[in-house]
Parts: structure tokens; C-alpha cells; sequence
């Protein structure tokens, strides 16, 4: 069985209950499902820069209860040459969005994520849209 690394706004969804979201992850099971560290720092971000700051911060904390995270000390090569590979060839990814890929790459696992646009230009990262699907 495949794990899969879920990015921030798959997250998201997850958080107000998109169907095909919760339905997918039930299909390829829970345990198989990870989040990133720094999934979890935006989603704390989300959570303080917001109108209802108690109830969002709780949601992240389901998050973390739910999800085993996966650490990116690991990844951090990887992410310093694909960062020079992309900066050289003019496709720069934002850093964070960057560092969930390495980590994804770096564990094997599959990108869930419904940004494609920034993510279809690494290398190696096989993605899938749970949200399009």
C-alpha cells in the first residue's frame, strides 16, 4: 500500500469537511495518510492569523492527533539541490511548498495536493489531486 503525504490545503479541506477528501482518505486508510512539520507550522499560522483563533488552533491539534508528521531534517539536501536545479532553470516553488515536496520524495511517498501548479515542476515527486479526482 501506497502512503501518501497530504499538502496544507489538502488539509484544509479536510478541516471543513470536503467529501471527496474525507472519502479518499477513508478509501486509502488513515495510517497510510502523513502530514509534514511544516504542514503543521502553516496550519498553526492559518489558525493565529485568524478571526477565531481558539477554534482553528484546536483543528491543528486534531491534525496532529490524526496524522503522524513527518520530519524534514532529513530532506534538507534534497531541498537545497532542487531549490539550485529549479532556481537554474527559472521555476522557482515557493520554500515551503518546496520542503513538503522533498519530504515526500525523501519518505517515498505520494504528494496529495491541489496545487499542481508549483509542485508538477519537481523532479521525482509523483502527485495526485484528491480534490479534482
Amino acid at each position: 500500500m501506497s502512503n501518501y503525504l497530504l499538502d496544507t490545503d489538502i488539509c484544509i479541506f479536510f478541516l471543513k469537511g470536503h467529501q471527496k477528501v474525507k472519502e479518499k482518505i477513508q478509501e486509502v486508510g488513515i495510517a497510510n495518510c502523513y502530514i509534514s512539520e511544516i504542514t503543521i507550522g502553516e496550519l498553526f499560522y492559518g489558525a493565529f492569523n485568524s478571526e477565531h483563533k481558539e477554534k482553528h488552533i484546536k483543528e491543528v491539534s486534531k491534525m496532529n492527533a490524526l496524522f503522524d508528521v513527518v520530519p524534514i531534517y532529513n530532506s534538507l539536501e534534497l531541498f537545497g539541490q532542487e531549490k539550485a536545479r529549479l532556481k537554474k532553470s527559472g521555476k522557482i516553488i515557493p520554500d515551503f511548498d518546496l520542503l513538503i515536496g522533498v519530504a515526500a520524495v525523501q519518505h517515498e511517498m505520494i504528494m496529495v495536493t491541489n496545487n499542481q501548479k508549483h509542485l508538477s515542476r519537481f523532479e521525482g515527486l509523483e502527485i495526485e489531486n484528491w480534490v479534482a479526482f
